[in-house]
């Protein structure tokens, strides 16, 4: 069975942006070693799950450095548009990218399904809503926290739509020299 991870960069409060949608506070300036962490995690997926909001500014961002030989992201670009995007979306009708694939179907009888079909680990980077409700239904197997050194005392919880305690087993933490703390949880079986 393939497992769905998340990946998401977050506060030391849990937000995942402002409470306007700011995203200044994140830490862009990664260490060697966060750089080669993320790549290992992006080695174990072939599918990426976004939320139509996020897709448009993920999808660009990295076409365009998959594009560009002399970008220091390019190998990662490369990895990111080689891998089958899955857009949820009510309005969005049809793909606009290679490789991507709308669904305006059921969320979660969805993302069950492909849990259950052949392939490498899938991966969720948003949006905060998409993910929420990926949390809320518990289909999300391993978490993957980027903390960034920031409080933001408001703004946009990946939590908010957990309405039921759900418990979580640490696998990892980690700190990287860049200041962010990796906290690698797993859902753990009740």
């Amino acid at each position: 069975m393939r497992k769905l991870k998340l990946q998401v960069q977050i506060s030391v409060d849990g937000y995942v942006s402002g409470s306007d949608g700011e995203m200044d506070w994140m830490v862009w300036d990664w260490d060697e070693d966060l750089n080669q962490y993320v790549d290992e995690l992006t080695d174990s997926i072939d599918t990426i799950l976004l939320g139509r909001k996020m897709a448009a500014g993920f999808i660009d961002h990295w076409s365009h450095v998959a594009g560009d030989p002399l970008d220091p992201e390019y190998t990662g670009g490369q990895k990111m548009m080689a891998a089958h995007k899955i857009v949820y979306s009510k309005t969005v009708k049809q793909p606009i990218w290679k490789d991507m694939e709308v669904v305006s179907t059921d969320l979660v009888e969805d993302v069950a399904q492909r849990k259950n079909q052949d392939g490498k680990d899938m991966i969720v980077y948003g949006g905060a809503s998409l993910v929420s409700a990926l949390i809320e239904y518990g289909l999300i197997d391993e978490f993957f926290l980027f903390v960034n050194p920031a409080l933001l005392g408001g703004g946009l919880s990946i939590f908010s739509q957990v309405h039921e305690s759900q418990k979580l087993k640490l696998v990892e933490s980690r700190p990287f020299e860049c200041g962010i703390v990796l906290l690698h949880y797993e859902l753990a079986c009740n």
